[in-house]
């Protein structure tokens, strides 16, 4: 049942979420410039990243102030607001709930002072693989405070805060080493913006250059619209700290570069570019590739609005059949606070997308989409679209099938809800009443990326994860909230088996994806 909870999502079937995406991040070291205003639009370019929570911290030197809460960017913050938060350094966070649920206390920025009487604010994106094992060290060494929340993120910034005799610079030194998993972090302290990225680098950082300053965001776009110059990549592997004294970097850790390949495909704004190539020419030769690999005899090309687009293109552009818009996104109906009725809720898909049956009546369409994940958006939108007039309907998808969950960042559904998990190419075309099925192959989908397939992570294609997920049992998005509580409030975890890890309670994510059928 669809929540009215102003969350703006791709799905487009309220019953059936696709892959939700990862989180975005942002930080600025600008002294002279509004720095909390800049922060704002950098989410903003962020916000197909995450919609469940923003934040921001902010320093003017001498303290750390953060605000943050539920909602959209534009939902959390206002002029008064972000006027009231000035500094000369700011990290920023719009969230999807990877670990830990979607709660207000599980937002980001997270915060901790320091033994050394500093503040010290992070956000991550990503997904870490061993928190279980660092929430029992940390519990075996006394960690104050690491519990307050159930992410990973907050666990993070307990570790480095928990060191007195450090600096938060030489902190991060020796914990980050001790992190698996996908992280790109932006911090901060009251005079320091820090950046880090894991050794495998699986979710993008990019570094930018102000006139008066340096921004790190998630996506080239974000430094795009605050006007900010792409100097280069935040190297896998590799701390950035900014001050007063200018940049330096050292790395933690030697590069293993293991980049998301679903970044290309979906997750990343088309306007953005990874590893030197720009996203939407990456998903136009997909689907250049796919008309190549799975023609079809068909009189026009329609995407999925709007994930699907720059690979119709594409595929139009190669196969020589003309592209044509053939349904409609109504873009904002997912910041509705108000509950559908039942009747409305029974229309299903039809609240995102309606076709445009002049288009579409009497053709034979091939009709492209990004992904299949559990197949019932693709078979409510196979039946709208021969209830409108389709003659045939050939389904083209710019990914390989999706059969394996993901541990670093993604939260697809679980492997017993994938479709192309249970059956192959002909049985998913058959249950969703298509003509024609054809994916992409692994092989095209990484030739149009240009990267080498070395450095590219394809484990939710393959099963063949490049960081060690560790034992089954203690992954999964709620790891933390089954850890439990002493009578002082701190979290029994020594010698946790992670039994409690997911519950009937609070499904989501891949919380025993590697041990259902």
């Amino acid at each position: 049942m669809p929540r009215g909870d102003g969350r703006l999502t791709h799905d487009l079937d309220p019953h059936s979420p696709g892959p939700q995406d990862a989180c975005g991040v942002f930080g600025v070291w600008a002294p002279g410039e509004e720095v909390a205003k800049l922060t704002y639009f950098g989410l903003y370019a962020l916000q197909h990243r995450g919609q469940e929570a923003a934040g921001i911290a902010v320093s003017d030197g001498a303290s750390v102030v953060v605000y943050k809460d539920l909602g959209l960017v534009s939902q959390v913050f206002d002029e008064a607001t972000l006027g009231s938060l000035r500094g000369h350094l700011a990290v920023g966070h719009t969230r999807y709930s990877t670990t830990g649920a979607s709660t207000w206390e599980n937002a980001q920025p997270t915060f901790r002072t320091t033994d050394a009487g500093t503040g010290l604010a992070l956000c991550h994106n990503g997904n870490l693989v061993n928190t279980a094992e660092l929430a029992s060290r940390a519990a075996d060494a006394g960690v104050p405070g690491a519990f307050a929340s159930t992410t990973d993120s907050d666990l993070v910034t307990a570790l480095i805060a928990a060191r007195p005799d450090l600096s938060v610079e030489a902190a991060a030194m020796e914990v980050l080493p001790q992190l698996r998993g996908a992280f790109s972090f932006t911090f901060m302290d009251e005079t320091t913006l820090y950046a880090a990225r894991d050794p495998q680098g699986v979710r993008p950082l990019v570094l930018g250059r102000l006139e008066r300053g340096w921004v790190v965001a998630s996506e080239t776009a974000a430094l795009d619209i605050v006007g900010a110059s792409v100097v280069r990549e935040v190297e896998p592997g590799e701390l950035i700290a900014i001050d007063e004294d200018g940049l330096r970097s050292q790395h933690f850790a030697a590069a293993q570069p293991k980049g998301c390949v679903f970044e290309y495909v979906y997750l990343a704004r088309p306007d953005t570019t990874i590893s030197g190539r720009g996203v939407h020419a990456a998903r136009v030769e997909i689907g250049r590739r796919l008309a190549k690999e799975h023609p079809a005899d068909a009189d026009l090309v329609i995407p999925v609005p709007e994930s699907g687009t720059p690979a119709a293109v594409g595929y139009a552009e190669a196969s020589g059949i003309p592209y044509g818009l053939g349904l409609v996104k109504n873009s904002y109906v997912g910041r509705t606070f108000i509950q559908p009725s039942q009747t409305i809720r029974q229309l299903g898909i039809r609240l995102k997308l309606n076709p445009l049956r002049d288009v579409i009546r009497g053709k034979r369409l091939v009709v492209v989409d990004d992904s299949i994940v559990r197949g019932n958006t693709q078979r409510a939108l196979i039946r709208m679209l021969r209830e409108s007039g389709a003659l045939e309907v050939h389904v083209r998808i710019s990914s390989p099938p999706v059969k394996w969950p993901c541990f670093y960042g993604i939260d697809f559904a679980s492997r017993a809800e994938l479709i192309a998990n249970g059956l192959d190419v002909d049985g998913v075309r058959a249950s969703i009443n298509a003509d024609s099925l054809g994916y992409v192959s692994e092989q095209g989908l990484i030739a149009a990326t240009e990267q080498p397939v070395n450095r590219l992570c394809t484990a939710c294609f393959t099963g063949q994860y490049p960081i060690s997920l560790g034992e089954s049992e203690v992954l999964g998005k709620h790891v933390l909230e089954g850890i439990e509580r002493r009578v002082d409030g701190t979290r029994a975890v020594s010698g946790w088996t992670g039994q409690q890890a997911g519950s009937a309670t609070v499904p989501g994510g891949a919380d025993d994806a590697l041990t259902r059928p």
